[in-house]
């Protein structure tokens, strides 16, 4: 089979390995974003798909606006490909370009679709704080993410995943999926289905969605972290905190995260009846838990902070800093400014 294989992200490298890996593929051109600036210098970095490509030895297009662009549109019609495979490569095609191979154009989605439609399904499954979510392959039409379904394939979520762990995963479900699909297709053993009804969206993530407001459950700020991680941030004593990794210390939860301290299983009421005498509203810190880290009030239960970023520095344990700062009980976390 003939392949153009469209991405951009490192979610979509572990897809086009395994189909330069298989010796019924061969993809003839590969398309991704545009270089982008990144970095203290604002240096040109390719994305991490065009640098597997070219250690491949294969052509790399890079439109500005693929639809838009005449060179590419000749270039993908002359490549006679049987069908344009598509990860998370972040540009919509046109109805001709989604009629120009003969299979049509396959997608891998990570979602279980048609739940979370869109741009940023991951972060927006986590949170939900939905505990499973999947891969689903389909043919493509001009709607976003709404085409027929092909194949699908599971996986459950832990109260530890992130965004980065979770997408490592849903990363090698699409590429054991892919082939499969691809085959299927062309012999003609898959039909494919219509997606149910109840769609749900998954919208790109914005810059205020990182603020951390300390009134929430904590295991909605939970959710808010690991989903949108690495980018939640709060201050303290008027610096930015960068949030990377937090744990609810609720008994709810406890079970659902093995790396509980052993102290909060038998010790939770003691704890929690100290916790309370502390002053302070949300955001306060109440305790500072040894060999962890501090522990915030919240709108609705405590939070863990497992890891951070301080200003200026790298990432730490929570434990490590609290100690470097000498936190004590009753300074309180805020929205940053």
């Amino acid at each position: 089979m003939r392949l153009v294989f469209f991405g951009t992200p490192d979610f979509a490298v572990p897809c086009l390995q395994r189909l330069l890996d298989r010796p019924e593929f061969e993809v003839v051109a590969v398309v991704t974003q545009p270089d982008r600036r990144r970095g203290r210098g604002s240096e040109l970095i390719p994305s991490p798909v065009k640098q597997l490509a070219l250690a491949a030895g294969l052509p790399v297009w890079q439109p500005d606006r693929v639809k838009k662009d005449p060179e590419t549109l000749d270039r993908l019609r002359a490549t006679a490909a049987d069908c344009f495979v598509v990860v998370a490569y972040g540009q919509l095609l046109s109805a001709e370009m989604l009629a120009m191979p003969r299979l049509g154009c396959v997608n891998a989605h990570g979602s279980l679709l048609p739940a979370y439609r869109g741009a940023a399904p991951i972060q927006r499954c986590l949170q939900a704080g939905d505990d499973h979510t999947g891969i689903v392959t389909m043919l493509m039409d001009e709607g976003m993410d709404t085409g027929p379904m092909l194949l699908r394939a599971e996986t459950p979520i832990a109260l530890t995943d992130n965004a980065h762990t979770l997408a490592d995963r849903l990363a090698t479900l699409a590429a054991d999926l892919l082939p499969p699909t691809l085959l299927g297709l062309a012999n003609g053993l898959i039909d494919p289905q219509p997606q149910p009804t109840g769609a749900t969206h998954a919208p790109p993530i914005q810059k205020p969605e990182w603020a951390i407001d300390w009134s929430a459950p904590a295991i909605a700020i939970h959710n808010q972290v690991r989903g949108l991680w690495p980018n939640c941030h709060s201050s303290l004593r008027n610096s930015p905190l960068k949030v990377l990794e937090t744990l609810p210390l609720e008994p709810a939860y406890i079970e659902r995260l093995p790396a509980y301290p052993p102290e909060l299983r038998d010790r939770w009421d003691a704890l929690t009846v100290d916790w309370a005498a502390v002053a302070g509203g949300p955001g306060a810190i109440v305790t500072t838990l040894k060999g962890w880290g501090p522990v915030v009030r919240t709108g609705e239960g405590y939070l863990l902070l497992h890891q951070v970023i301080p200003a200026g520095k790298r990432s730490q344990s929570g434990w490590d800093f609290a100690n470097g700062l000498r936190l004590q009980p009753g300074e309180c976390l805020a929205l940053p400014t």
